[in-house]
């Protein structure tokens, strides 16, 4: 898989031009969504959703209807990314449907919150399971998990900084840790099973909690692990054929997580009981302690590359955000830049690997998966609202894919009940996270509705993207 930049003559000037290639066809495409899905989530997300479901049984339910959860919304984003076919996503779609305001509250969002969060959950989890095989007996330093978070975010930036094509590469290498470590789990808990144990399983709805809000809590942490799903229309305009590819990519990609996520947790169900879970703090190794013996150093070194993996990949399309809202004058200028030795968004990904690192203030990854999964899917609920209202503003534009009307429905009743439940039982984290997003709205009067600035502000606006370009050795994307 490569996505790499293109300069290309342009027809006048005789200068050139930087745009992304069309380099990604139904394989790349399947990549890019298993890659980014199948990341850390799964290896973390475990505690959380037996945590907040308090049954064995219960936490099956979440984990399959989440794959089904993203099966539907998948189906609603292939419709949107095939009727409004721009790379952006979320933005590109709800600036269609409802405008500036709306779009640019989506990216303030996208960059101070849920991507950078994102990045840091990552970081947070490749640290602890590198270090949990030196800690057997006791908890990990939460201060060294996070240098090491941070070593991998500024490790894996400079990266995709220097050359998109290292990244590619690496990513393949990543792939197969990623598969190999859940590979592993299912094969386990199957033999576990053919011995005749799963004592996990009796009594399996004893102590379900039953409070709706609590149950919505649940589903963030299995929706963090299926997060991802909707990526690939970040990158719509690098996508051959986009009309078959895009929709064949999430054909193929998300029934098979979906598999593979609850086979994985049948097995550590297998393995481990709810209490053993509860315990851990790193799952995959304390189910590799129990049932691998001297080979149990294995399965931390794959989560370790997996987590390493996904995080690679998640600041490689994050940074497109940066691209597309730069382009509409969103963001300022330079993030839409490209480094001229290597065609890398430079400024894009320099800014998000910073914001990353401020998010390692705290080692609570649960608190983080609450706190970005709450407004990531709020605005997933703003783009199907744009999807329908767009069927009755627009019911003649072309589309190539048009589900039927019912499935935007009721993904639409869902994520409404997810977003709007658990306002009373993580009240800190929800009012977080509306507090910075309509911290927005004066961003946005300030910096992009305000036309007519004074001059000084405009000079110092200038010097910003020129002193960001030289530094980076950058060029203006067109």
């Amino acid at each position: 898989m490569e996505q790499e930049m293109d300069r290309r003559p342009s027809d006048s000037s005789g200068g050139s031009h930087v745009k992304l290639r069309k380099e990604l066809g139904l394989v790349e495409g399947v990549a890019v969504i298993l890659g980014i899905i199948i990341g850390s989530g799964i290896f973390i997300s475990p505690v959380g959703v037996l945590q907040e479901c308090g049954s064995v049984g219960m936490s099956l339910v979440v984990w399959t209807l989440c794959g089904v959860l993203s099966m539907i919304g998948a189906l609603c984003y292939a419709e949107l990314g095939t009727t409004i076919p721009k790379s952006g996503g979320d933005y590109a779609y709800i600036l269609e449907a409802f405008g500036p305001l709306p779009a640019f509250l989506f990216l303030w969002d996208a960059n101070l919150i849920f991507v950078p969060t994102t990045n840091a959950i990552m970081g947070l989890t490749f640290g602890n399971y590198v270090l949990q095989p030196f800690f057997p007996n006791c908890d990990v330093n939460s201060a060294s998990v996070r240098l090491l978070a941070a070593a991998a975010i500024c490790i894996l930036t400079f990266v995709n900084c220097y050359n998109v094509k290292v990244t590619a590469r690496l990513q393949n290498v990543f792939m197969v840790t990623k598969v190999s470590a859940l590979l592993l789990v299912i094969i386990v808990g199957l033999v576990v099973l053919c011995m005749g144990k799963g004592q996990s399983f009796d009594n399996a709805f004893v102590g379900m909690k039953t409070d709706p809000g609590q149950i919505a809590v649940s589903f963030y942490s299995g929706i963090f692990s299926y997060a991802g799903w909707n990526y690939l229309n970040f990158m719509t305009e690098e996508l051959r054929d986009p009309y078959r590819n895009l929709p064949r990519s999430i054909y193929l990609s998300l029934p098979l997580v979906t598999c593979i996520y609850v086979l994985a947790n049948v097995s550590y169900l297998m393995v481990l009981s709810p209490a053993e879970m509860l315990a851990s703090d790193a799952i995959a190794v304390t189910f590799a302690n129990k049932t691998l013996g001297v080979m149990a150093w294995i399965m931390p070194l794959f989560v370790a590359f997996s987590a390493f993996g996904g995080l690679s990949v998640h600041i490689m399309t994050s940074s497109r955000l940066c691209f597309i809202g730069a382009r509409h004058g969103h963001f300022p200028m330079a993030l839409c830049s490209v480094q001229m030795q290597h065609y890398t968004p430079a400024p894009a990904l320099a800014y998000l690997g910073l914001l990353s690192l401020v998010y390692l203030c705290t080692s609570d990854i649960f608190a983080l998966i609450n706190y970005a999964s709450f407004i990531e899917s709020s605005f997933i609920l703003c783009s199907i609202c744009g999807l329908l209202y767009l069927r009755w503003k627009d019911p003649h534009r072309e589309r190539p894919i048009k589900v039927n009307i019912l499935v935007p429905v009721v993904f639409l009743l869902i994520c409404g009940f997810l977003v709007f439940m658990p306002l009373y039982v993580k009240p800190v984290e929800v009012g977080m996270g509306i507090l910075i997003t309509f911290t927005g709205v004066p961003a946005y009067l300030v910096f992009v509705y305000w036309k007519k600035k004074p001059a000084w502000a405009l000079r110092a606006i200038a010097r910003f993207n020129v002193f960001t370009q030289k530094l980076f050795l950058a060029v203006k994307e067109e």
